[in-house]
């Protein structure tokens, strides 16, 4: 469903990332994990076109997105990990703009946004201005529009960043129930615990390059036994430096 095949983008000398292929394949949900300016958000604006690749191709639903961008995109969700809205329109205008945007007949665009107003419990706000909502409902507003069209694939940028323990569980309801339904869905999150649960693979990117890839229970086998997801994750993206520091702070 998704295929990424040797992307790589930099910056100046900055390699930002380097040589990155990946897959997501129908009704998976699969991990993107990586420390801060590992090449998380720049690899996921790759795959939905806001940035172009200086080598790689990435194909969505069977559309090169190079050659193909329109049919490609129109398959794909995106979620930012800054809800990015008309601040100006409230959710039921924002809603039908996507929905404008997305060509849906009107019948079906009405239909679908009365579903996911009750989804995404957005009934009290629906006719209240973006920008006066809260984080966490903007979030909610923003996972809406992005699955209104019905996306094969599902991108999301911390999807949970910010939110409180029971937008969390919603997002996180919601993101399981799309997987059933076929969606592809490929999320970058710092929060390992939703990571080890939710996931059924995980990609670990650090300085650009993917560093490990695989089922949870099979990289988590790749280290001393009973390590944690944590604890790969270290190992992986410096462990040592974070070994040096524990020392200095115990004065050892």
């Amino acid at each position: 469903m998704l295929l990424a095949q040797n992307l790589s983008k930099s910056y100046g000398k900055l390699q930002a990332v380097d040589d990155v292929s990946l897959q997501v394949a129908a009704g998976e949900i699969v991990g993107f994990l990586g420390p801060n300016g590992a090449g998380k958000t720049t690899t996921l604006k790759m795959l939905i076109g806001l940035l172009r690749p200086d080598k790689g191709r990435v194909n969505i639903g069977g559309f090169d997105l190079n050659d193909e961008p329109v049919r490609a995109r129109r398959r794909i969700g995106y979620v930012p990990d800054v809800p990015n809205l008309y601040e100006k329109l409230t959710p039921l205008e924002f809603f039908h703009f996507t929905a404008d945007v997305f060509r849906l007949d009107k019948e079906t665009a009405q239909k679908r946004i009365a579903d996911l107003i009750e989804l995404f419990d957005l009934g009290e706000h629906g006719k209240k201005l973006i920008s006066s909502l809260s984080h966490g409902t903007k979030q909610k507003v923003s996972l809406a529009a992005a699955v209104l069209h019905r996306p094969e694939v599902l991108l999301l940028d911390e999807p949970t960043g910010g939110l409180d323990p029971r937008a969390t569980r919603k997002i996180k309801d919601i993101m399981l129930e799309l997987s059933r339904s076929g969606c592809a869905i490929l999320f970058s999150t710092h929060i390992l615990e939703i990571a080890e649960n939710m996931c059924n693979r995980l990609y670990i990117i650090n300085k650009g390059k993917i560093v490990a890839d695989g089922p949870v229970d099979r990289l988590k086998e790749t280290t001393k036994e009973g390590s944690t997801l944590e604890e790969l994750f270290i190992e992986l993206t410096g462990g040592s430096e974070y070994d040096e520091v524990v020392k200095y702070l115990s004065g050892r």
